[in-house]
């Protein structure tokens, strides 16, 4: 499928490619777990050539980067008590969710800071800042900063690398489960954590 998508974006005029790069960045949050960090890196072996440009197509994957991450903190905001009531939300004891959203109006905004370094974690991070209610203008002026830095990063990158850009890919793998088991790690400590004080407290009674 990887192949697929290079051969595409290497056939499209230079307006195409500064679209795909938003159509990539936005459809990341939407439908993860997506190869678009790879397919950015690529875009930017392009830059320069038949007039693309750096400065618009970092500008438009930085837009969709913004607007794939709005679309799940609206979904979160509008849709989120719901899916709390759902059977999504009935996996997990509503204490620890309520927990869980109380840490993320408390810290939230400093994740969506480092929202565009965290790989695979993106639409959970940018549903759950709708979910705790999070200021949406702070939200947006955060994550449009994240998603700057980290797509110039990968176009920049591209640049550099020409026709190595592939060296990436297991770059980005690795990176990737890495991020993917420490969130995991955390996620088991803390439901242990409050599993044992649930069980402590039952006891004491």
């Amino acid at each position: 499928m990887l192949e697929h998508f290079i051969e595409t974006i290497s056939s499209l005029p230079p307006w195409g490619i500064m679209l795909a790069a938003f159509a990539i960045t936005y459809l990341e949050n939407i439908l993860p777990p997506s190869p678009s960090d790879v397919l950015l890196v690529f875009i930017g072996t392009l830059i320069g050539l038949n007039g693309t440009s750096f400065g618009a197509t970092l500008l438009l994957a930085t837009l969709g980067s913004v607007a794939g991450f709005y679309t799940m903190f609206m979904i979160g905001r509008v849709f989120g008590d719901r899916l709390m009531q759902s059977r999504l939300g009935k996996l997990f004891p509503l204490d620890a969710l309520v927990r869980a959203e109380q840490w993320f109006q408390r810290w939230g905004y400093y994740v969506i800071v480092v929202n565009r370094f965290l790989s695979g974690t993106r639409s959970v991070i940018s549903l759950f800042a709708g979910m705790s209610h999070l200021e949406p203008v702070r939200t947006t002026i955060l994550c449009g900063l994240s998603a700057l830095v980290w797509n110039w990063l990968l176009l920049t990158a591209g640049a550099k690398l020409g026709q190595n850009w592939r060296v990436v890919e297991d770059y980005f793998r690795t990176y990737g489960n890495a991020i993917t088991i420490a969130i995991a790690a955390v996620v088991v400590i803390a439901l242990a954590r409050w599993m044992f004080r649930a069980y402590r407290a039952r006891k004491q009674q």
